[in-house]
């Protein structure tokens, strides 16, 4: 426990075994907790109110036309606090923002201007979502081109830092809806042989994408050559009606690619290049998957229904390993230097000082201790304390001491200079 503590890594397989151990459910964050404060759903304003249109989808609240151009722009808010599922997709231990969201995005805002079809959309930057607060997203549709195809871009940016640039996040190409996709009606499909998928978010885990409830949904996967098939549902709690093509679900059944034979690295891998995507029906919460390898290493994807009926094609899906993203930076940049004084320099070279020792095993005696000789004194009062506060890295040994500075930085407060 030591060494893993200090970094080290440990295989705690060859630890436990023969030890009797097994594995049990974990709560799916640190500390259980309930919420006495109302959850504020953002976006409770009515857009017209403010000159913009409704966006009509859980990921986005309201869409604007340029005045002078073509140009449509949508915008929405990320957070783990309104949308809670979104923390169950954590890739290096922090919360980012899946790629099938990224399609899911794309198509919204393609089915606004007749343009359902993504041609190609790659994802150049992982949105890191943070533990608290939002992301605000913007997903830019430029004008259509002599083909009638429009660019589109996603755009996000901690809402806080309003004076930060504009991350791009993923680009893109959408065209006009095309034919429909394939049934999946011979279910499960002749030939193919049921995979055992015992341990199979255990060793996602260990390749680095550590998956919540909410992204768990694959429940069956059968292979034949390097076909593989897989069902996926999405929990009870999360509705997928207002989606196209709710990214939890379709998260999940991706995870059944690296069932297809290939290298058991391809556990690790997450969506990052996705070509001739076409969204047939809306608001599936439980899918059908036939994924086929191509000759380049890509995949293609059928997704249908529980009863077969086509739901969206991929003509090609390109994987890239997983590479943990750097946490977003919410914290301050200020840190408190220790500087060194001489032990005469602490108060004027006339005045008496008292010098008060604090610590101790109790904390509220040693605090009331403290206290009383602070309402007490009669001059300038020096509080020694010794493993109070981390100095240079140092350990915090004294827990009383530590609520002394607390007390002691309040009556600074009150009485500057003399404590």
């Amino acid at each position: 426990g030591r060494l893993y503590a200090n970094g080290v890594p440990v295989d705690w397989k060859a630890v436990l075994a023969g030890r009797g151990a097994r594995r049990v459910d974990l709560p799916t964050y640190p500390f259980q907790r309930k919420r006495y404060w109302l959850i504020d759903e953002a976006a409770d304003a009515d857009p017209a109110s403010m000159g913009l249109g409704a966006a009509r989808h859980p990921l986005l609240g309201a869409t604007v036309m340029m005045a002078d151009s073509d140009r449509l722009v949508f915008t929405g808010r990320l957070s783990i606090g309104s949308q809670p599922w979104l923390a169950d997709h954590t890739v290096g231990g922090v919360a980012v923002f899946p790629g099938t969201g990224f399609v899911e995005l794309a198509v919204r805002a393609g089915d606004e201007v007749g343009c359902g079809r993504i041609e190609e959309l790659t994802v150049e930057t992982p949105l890191i979502l943070p533990e608290a607060g939002g992301m605000a997203v913007q997903v830019v549709v430029e004008a259509a081109d002599g083909t009638g195809c429009r660019s589109v871009v996603v755009y996000a940016r901690d809402e806080n830092a309003v004076d930060t640039p504009w991350t791009r996040h993923a680009t893109g190409l959408l065209a006009a809806s095309g034919s429909g996709g394939s049934a999946l009606t011979q279910w499960p499909p002749a030939g193919a042989e049921p995979v055992d998928l015992d341990g199979f978010h255990d060793r996602l885990a260990d390749g680095g994408l550590v998956y919540g409830p909410a992204f768990q949904g694959l429940k069956a996967a059968w292979r034949r050559g390097e076909e593989v098939f897989a069902e996926a549902d999405l929990p009870e709690n999360l509705e997928s009606g207002a989606f196209g093509l709710h990214p939890a679900v379709f998260e999940a059944a991706l995870r059944a690619l690296a069932l297809s034979g290939a290298p058991e690295d391809d556990a690790a891998l997450l969506p990052s290049s996705w070509r001739g995507v076409q969204l047939h029906a809306s608001g599936a919460g439980a899918l059908r998957v036939h994924a086929t390898r191509l000759h380049d290493g890509d995949v293609a994807l059928a997704v249908a229904d529980a009863t077969g009926e086509p739901v969206a094609t991929v003509e090609s899906l390109e994987l890239r390993p997983v590479l943990a993203p750097a946490a977003a930076r919410t914290d301050s940049l200020y840190r408190l230097v220790w500087t060194p004084v001489e032990a005469n320099g602490s108060a004027p070279a006339d005045a008496a000082v008292e010098v008060v020792r604090a610590g101790g095993s109790d904390v509220a005696s040693t605090v009331s201790e403290v206290l009383e000789a602070l309402q007490s004194a009669v001059s300038h009062v020096v509080v020694v304390t010794r493993g109070a506060v981390s100095v240079a890295g140092e350990d915090v040994s004294d827990l009383a001491g530590a609520a002394v500075w607390g007390l002691v930085r309040s009556a600074q407060s009150e009485d500057p200079g003399r404590f």
